[in-house]
This record gives C-alpha cells, structure tokens and sequence, in this order.
C-alpha cells in the first residue's frame, strides 16, 4: 500500500510540474504586458504600468497586421465551415465511388508537415502567376483548415441515428426542414468544434503563411519580425487579450455541453 501512495504522490507532483511548465510561457506573456520598459527590449522587469493596455493600438503597423490575422481567420473559418460541413455530411452519410480516396486526402492534409504544405502551394501559386499577398493567404488558409472541419463533423455524422429523420420524413418533412430542424441541430457540436479549431489554426499559423503572404503581414509574422529589432510589450497585451478570449470560449462551450437538453413539449 505503501508503495501505491508513493507512486501515487510521485504521478500528482509530475501532473503538477506539468502544468507549471505548460502555463510558465503564458504566465511571462501576460506579466510582461504590465511591464514598464523605456526601451525597445522587453525582456527584463522595470515596473508596473496599465500603459500599454491604453496605447494597444499606438503602432500603426502592429495593429495593421492584428486586422489582417483576424479577419482572415474569420473569412477562412466561415468559407472552411461550409465546406468542410458539406464534406463531413457526405462521407459520414453516403458510399460513392473515391469516398476512400477522398478520406485518405484529408488525412493526408492534416498529416502534412507545413513547411512541404507552404512550399506546395508557393509552387502553385508561382506556377499560376498569381500575385501573393492577402487573398493567397487566405486561399492557403482554407486549404489547409477544411480537413479539420471536415473530419470532426464526419466524427459527429457517423454517430447520429438515421431512424431520427426517417421519422421526420415519414411525417412530411422536406430535405432543407430536416436538415434545418434535425441533422444541422444534431450535428452542431461537431461544426462550432470544427469552426474553432479552423479559427485558432488560421490565426496563429506562421509557417504557410511565410510562404504565401507576400507583402501582407499578418499578427505572427510581424511578431517574428520584430524579435529582431525589440518586441513592444503591445504584442505581449495582444497576447493576453487572444488568449482570455479563447478562454472564455471554451468555458461558455463546456457549460453549454454540460447543460442538460431543453424539455420536451406536452403534448
């Protein structure tokens, strides 16, 4: 027994080193956003201030940047939603002919190293003559997401009951009502996680979008350019601002998850 608590307590104290070690990083970004620097370098503590959360957007450039990650995170997961839903819809429903072939690409998007995923699609872009720059980023962007989304909602289709909507057919229900009133209802959890996992993928990606940008920056490019010369503790307050926001996501989802189901109506 003895023993057994020992192993115990051994396991408890590398979960807790583990965590330390996850929320470390994290825990420095959002302290060095107070960080009171009178100079490029913000790597050294010299006081505490608000300041920077009130000049977020002092830098034109930064904030130019921060524009174009978040509104083609939102352009890429909106078009990688529909897509990838559609996707997801028929593989988990239907057998036709290259449904293996089709899975096995998917996989094989998600299984890629980016850097051969960004080289690719700079060689076709060249290829193309097409000028890079925000509308290649985001074509890459999407390319790159619809596998995710299309994967977890085929995870979610493949565990629904068909016997739900034969019976909303029986009683006379179009294809768009049943798809409005009981697959997409059913199927929504699968496509709000796919829809998220599309979003965080395309914000902070930072490896095919150096391939396809051009001169468009983007929130981590811009990042990785500045270590050079001194990185503004505004990036560090950016930081934190993305990083509450995805927090509050995930405990407004897992609320909602743990919710229980609305009644049904007496009859």
């Amino acid at each position: 027994m003895r023993n057994g608590l020992l192993r115990g307590r051994g396991l408890q104290i590398y979960t807790y080193i583990l965590i330390a070690w996850l929320v470390l990083p994290i825990a420095v970004m959002i302290l060095f956003g107070f960080n009171d620097t009178q100079s490029k370098q913000n790597f050294r503590w010299e006081g505490f201030t608000l300041r920077w959360y009130g000049e977020l957007f002092a830098r034109a450039d930064l904030t130019t940047a921060l524009i174009n990650s978040v509104t083609i995170a939102l352009l890429s997961t909106l078009i990688t939603t529909v897509l990838g839903t559609l996707a997801g819809l028929a593989l988990g429903r239907f057998r036709f002919r290259g449904r293996g072939a089709t899975t096995l690409v998917l996989f094989m998007a998600i299984s890629c190293p980016e850097i051969v995923m960004g080289a690719a699609l700079l060689s076709m872009f060249v290829t193309f003559n097409l000028p890079r720059g925000y509308g290649t980023i985001l074509v890459a962007h999407v390319m790159f997401s619809i596998a995710f989304v299309a994967v977890t909602v085929r995870a979610r289709v493949s565990m629904l009951d068909p016997s739900v909507e034969e019976a909303a057919q029986d009683l006379g229900a179009g294809p768009w009502t049943r798809f409005r009133l009981i697959t997409f209802p059913m199927i929504r959890p699968g496509v709000i996680a796919g829809a998220l996992l599309a979003f965080v993928l395309s914000i902070d990606d930072f490896v095919i979008t150096n391939f396809t940008s051009g001169a468009t920056v983007t929130f981590p490019l811009w990042i990785y350019g500045s270590t050079r010369t001194g990185t503004p503790p505004q990036v560090n307050v950016m930081g934190t601002l993305i990083f509450a926001v995805g927090i509050l996501i995930a405990i407004l989802s897992a609320r909602r998850a743990a919710s229980p189901p609305p009644a049904l109506p007496d009859t």
